[in-house]
């Protein structure tokens, strides 16, 4: 009986999980309301008004700026639905759909049951809304199409198109065909006008003249043949079988990880954060807000495309906050966390190939009297050419961001890609450390021209480089490491292997203060009073692995001290603090203190629709917390003679007494779903993608098993019945 109900343990949480739903009484008062809808390029922001409709939408390549200039993320325009029916409405729902990726409302007006359904499809490439009625004829609305830039806008018997150039010379265009069930449709100057319809559908496509090549300088194709092709293509599908596809190619993916922390909610979303900022406890929130954090990654970062800004792919403003880029000293970084230990590594490649991209970018368009050696340069933040904003140049970004390129390959363990994508990354830029790094007066590589992201020393207002600071000396500590480990995974470069190896250990390492924290430079001078929103001399606990409590306790202390003095306040309080924290909090395995950090972000810094804000709003806190979440539930960063080591559930929190998961992924190929009642594991299945060993940790026990490739290996309530089941 254990055995069988062991083996069915995912598929059983997965069952039994309901879809996650964002629901509200009321439609969205301004855009922070609206719920998003994306298909990883094309995403759209639904206010849910009976009356006046507006879909905002993005396509992730309306960029201005090019390789030198910076330039911004640019929005593309708007949906306009105009309803002319005047009775009262009621019944009122507003709702997303997490679990099938549809939003919709759905109201009742003079008898007649209303429903509009809105989605991004990844499989056709276009936006698609269906109006509905329980009643035939009675679909009725306006339908213009505006632009943000001063398009052109025609209307047709059947379409409205917009089509223009921005002036950095790239073309746009959109599209939209409508379709009806009954009724007429009336086309005017700029738009179009559907009469007494049984049912509508509107398809909406758009593209621009962008190119993801360097070689071509950026731009392709004019953008009409196809976004003509994708419009006329979907509309020759039913609306049933144009729904279907979506649903059945999101659950896909989304449908991989479910999490259940418990409570049967009933009211309204925004309901619920009212409560929960006056402090009434709602674990299925805090899942909600998990689940919402894969939800967005898959919406605005699928393969091919370009990787997730500061606001995913949803911007409505034509100067956004921080060119609405990709910065590189936390934020994109944080944006793709969550990727592979939630089982999305095709999401992670979009940024994995924006890495490549920026490289071969920034070795044409070099930073002045700055690169020297092997390697690039990059500036803190970016733009989708690999052009910078020319604020702080950031040496270690590009080390920080090949950590991504080595986690996707310890989590997927492809040895190709290691060897053809990953690996010769790594190799450059340690060729460029080793080369850049210099002895101090004791002998240690430091660098010389260090920094401490965005954080100058008391009294130093121009944040001039400090040699030696913790957060450089971290990041290339980390670098080293992964270097080291991908020339022997592939068993090859073994003098150069050496050489790295020395140059590590060499490395000025991390130091304890007077007040017992980890300094954040080399000399001993942080204020115990400072609460800088930025925690960079942490990295070594999350995301890099230098400091842990097992190795290193000494350190692990001296970094909850700093972590401690930091504070949760004022500046401290931002979208992306309290996830960084929540997964520092969490390698320490302080998992009260990691769940501070989540309600911190839902109470403080979490708008109605449960975007987080900076302010104002940021993605990279929806994605960072669903991150630190995974990191409270299952850890895999260490190794133990040679086998993974997979800690389940290390930092639990008291909030979260009962629980279940599924398909976490781990480092080395594995896929986790686990039971835990009263604060303790109960049950866990385990299935090994590759064979490799592995150490399994809980609270209650640890072993070292064998798993063969495509097996899993079962944990009941009894430590020692354990079963390795092969297909």
């Amino acid at each position: 009986m254990i055995r069988a109900f062991c083996a069915l343990l995912a598929v059983a949480i997965l069952a039994a999980a309901e879809s996650p739903v964002l629901w509200y009484r009321q439609p969205a008062a301004d855009w922070n309301q609206a719920l998003p809808i994306g298909n990883g390029r094309l995403g759209g922001m639904v206010f849910g008004d009976t009356r006046n409709e507006r879909i905002q939408f993005n396509e992730d390549t309306l960029w201005l700026g090019s390789s030198r200039e910076m330039g911004s993320y640019q929005p593309f325009g708007d949906l306009l639905l105009t309803d002319p029916g005047t009775g009262a409405v009621e019944g009122y729902r507003r709702e997303l759909d997490l679990g099938q990726g549809i939003a919709s409302i759905a109201f009742t007006r003079d008898g007649v049951g209303y429903r509009r359904e809105c989605f991004a499809s990844a499989v056709d490439q276009v936006l698609v809304v269906r109006l509905s009625a329980d009643r035939p004829n009675a679909i009725s609305t306006r339908i213009r199409l505006t632009d943000t830039h001063q398009a052109t806008i025609a209307a047709g018997a059947d379409y409205l198109s917009a089509t223009g150039r921005l002036s950095n010379g790239l073309d746009y265009e959109a599209r939209v065909l409508i379709q009806i069930e009954g009724g007429t449709l009336v086309a005017g100057t700029d738009a179009l006008e559907v009469q007494q319809a049984d049912a509508a559908t509107i398809i909406l496509a758009a593209g621009t003249s962008f190119a993801n090549d360097v070689e071509r300088h950026w731009r392709g194709d004019p953008p009409n043949k196809g976004v003509l092709a994708q419009a006329t293509a979907a509309a020759a599908k039913s609306y049933a079988d144009l729904r279907k596809t979506h649903v059945e190619d999101h659950q896909r993916l989304f449908n991989r990880v479910c999490l259940d922390l418990g409570g049967a909610p009933v009211s309204p979303t925004d309901e619920r954060l009212v409560a929960y900022r006056a402090g009434t406890a709602d674990p299925a929130l805090e899942a909600l807000l998990f689940q919402y954090g894969r939800y967005l990654l898959m919406g605005s970062s699928r393969p091919g495309d370009l990787p997730a800004t500061l606001q995913g792919i949803w911007n409505q403003d034509l100067k956004p906050a921080w060119y609405c880029a990709y910065t590189t000293n936390i934020n994109v970084q944080m944006n793709y966390w969550l990727a592979e230990p939630t089982a999305l590594p095709e999401c992670h490649e979009p940024l994995l190939d924006w890495i490549r991209t920026l490289a071969a970018v920034r070795k044409r368009v070099d930073i002045p009297k700055l690169r020297t050696t092997a390697g690039w340069l990059i500036y803190s933040t970016n733009n989708a050419m690999g052009g910078g904003s020319t604020w702080r140049v950031h040496q270690p970004g590009p080390a920080w961001l090949s950590q991504h390129l080595w986690a996707h390959y310890a989590f997927g363990g492809d040895r190709d890609y290691l060897r053809n994508d990953a690996y010769p990354v790594l190799k450059e830029l340690s060729e460029y450390w080793l080369g850049h790094l210099v002895p101090d007066a004791d002998g240690r590589l430091i660098s010389p021209t260090g920094w401490s992201p965005e954080h100058g020393p008391a009294g130093d207002p121009h944040m001039k480089t400090q040699p030696g600071a913790s957060y450089d000396q971290q990041i290339v500590w980390e670098l080293f490491t992964n270097t080291i480990a991908a020339a022997s995974e592939l068993g090859i470069d073994a003098d150069f292997r050496a050489q790295v190896s020395a140059a590590r250990d060499r490395l000025l390492g991390p130091r304890i203060g007077r007040w017992g924290q980890l300094q954040e430079w080399r000399e001993d001078r942080d204020d115990p009073q400072d609460q800088h929103r930025h925690t960079s001399h942490l990295f070594a606990v999350f995301p890099g692995q230098q400091i842990t409590p097992k190795k290193s306790p000494e350190f692990a202390q001296a970094a909850a001290v700093s972590l401690t003095a930091r504070g949760t306040t004022g500046d401290s309080s931002r979208s992306w603090t309290w996830p960084w924290r929540g997964a520092v909090w969490a390698r320490l395995r302080e998992g009260n203190k990691a769940h501070d950090m989540v309600r911190g972000l839902l109470a403080k810094n979490t708008l109605h629709n449960l975007f987080t804000t900076y302010p104002p709003f940021q993605i990279d806190g929806n994605f960072g917390i669903t991150a630190a979440m995974t990191e409270m539930l299952l850890q895999s960063h260490e190794r133990q003679d040679g086998a993974y080591v997979l800690d389940l559930l290390p930092a639990l929190p008291a909030a979260w007494p009962d629980g279940d998961v599924a398909g976490l992924r781990a480092r080395g190929g594995f896929t986790v779903s686990m039971t835990w009642r009263g604060g303790r594991l109960t049950a866990a299945a385990i299935t090994s993608l590759a064979g490799n060993p592995v150490c399994i940790k809980s609270r209650e026990h640890s072993e070292v098993v064998s798993i063969p490739g495509g097996a899993t290996w079962h944990m009941p309530s009894a430590p020692d019945s354990n079963h390795t089941e092969t297909p």
